[in-house]
Parts: C-alpha cells; structure tokens; sequence
C-alpha cells in the first residue's frame, strides 16, 4: 500500500493531457449543443441532480456579455488548462496518475460543494475546473512546499506561500460579489490541503518503516 505513494522515479503525466483535452473537447460542444443546461452545477438542484458535481467540472463559460453584445470568452478555459497543464503534469507526475485523479475529482466535488454553501444565489449555475485544480495545488503546496511557482506569471514564490496568498485573495473575494466563483476556489483547495496531508503522512510512515 505504501508504494502507491512513494515512487523511485517520476511517471508520465497522462491523465493531465487527457483532461485538459476533454475540457477543450466539451467547450468546443458547448457552442454546437444545449450541455450547459443539462450538466452545469446548479446548488438548488444538486441533491436531485447529484451528477453535476462532477459534470461541471468539465465545463466553461464560453460567452461574455460586452456593451450589450454576446462575445465569445476564451480567457475561462484558457486559464484553467494553463494551471491544469502547469500544476497537474508535476503532481501527477510525482504522486502517479491515479492518486493525482482522485485529488482532481475530489477537488472539483469539494469545489461545487463550496460554491454551494457560499453562492449568492442557488439558482446561479457554475462551471469550471477551477475546484479540481486547486484541489492540485493545495496538495503540491504540502507536498512540494519549496517549488518555486511565478504568481501572475511574473513573482517567484514559494508553492506555499502561494497557497497562502491565493486562499486569502480568495476569501476576501467571497465579500465582494463577482461572476468568480470564490468558494469552490477555496473548497478545492481546502481539500487539496487534506489530501497533501495525508499522502505526506503515509509517505513519511514508509521512510520509518524502510528505516
């Protein structure tokens, strides 16, 4: 049991390219077919449509309304594959392809979870990855707490105190109503934390044991 989290060499990082191509996959349908209706999370009804925990998490905003104009808004997506690609190649190339999925799915559940006790409004639905990839990065910023990370592409930080500085800009973020969904934010990466806790633990069990 302990070798599913101590690995001697790094693995290939196969399930963040598969997600990351799903995600870009679904968007693209997004604009051909009606899945935004029937897969968002919406809180009012996730307890009788409990599938749109995972569901949602696939799924972006694809227009933005400008001046009165309907625009097509790529900067959702575009973001998320960004961190998905920088974040969840590295974790899952360390931790392996089927802990690094269950922290994703674990995350983005956590994520619905947290917009659903936060959201302003329960009829408001919400999509996006944004819960499973912080899911990805608390768990890094535990395992992996000195990796340098460049916060707004541009200051070197610690994957740590990045954590840090996010959850606080998060949680100040849930006083100031905005189209961003805070609370999945934090949710994700509260889990994340958990999860990076854990794995630490048992990897630290194994060192004694090998000892």
């Amino acid at each position: 049991m302990a070798y599913f989290f101590i690995r001697r060499k790094t693995v290939r990082p196969k399930w963040t390219f598969y997600l990351i191509g799903i995600c870009i996959a679904i968007f693209i349908l997004e604009f051909y077919t009606p899945i935004m209706d029937y897969f968002s999370f919406v809180p009012s009804q996730a307890l009788e449509r409990p599938w749109i925990f995972i569901t949602s998490i696939f799924l972006h905003a694809n227009t933005v309304i400008m001046g009165g104009v309907e625009t097509v808004y790529f900067s959702h997506i575009l973001f998320n594959m960004l961190a998905l690609f920088i974040f969840g190649a590295y974790l899952e190339s360390r931790i392996g392809s089927r802990m690094f999925l269950f922290i994703f799915f674990l995350g983005g559940i956590m994520g619905n979870l947290g917009y659903m006790i936060t959201a302003p409004n329960s009829s408001i639905p919400g999509v996006g990855a944004s819960g499973a990839i912080y899911g990805v990065m608390g768990a890094l910023a535990i395992l992996y707490p000195f990796l340098i990370v460049y916060v707004a592409g541009l200051l070197p930080m610690p994957m740590i105190l990045a954590a840090a500085f996010w959850a606080l800009m998060e949680l100040f973020g849930l006083f100031y109503p905005s189209a961003i969904a805070h609370g999945a934010h934090l949710g994700g990466l509260f889990i994340g934390i958990l999860m990076g806790l854990y794995i630490r633990n048992k990897m630290n069990r194994y060192r004694v044991r090998r000892i």
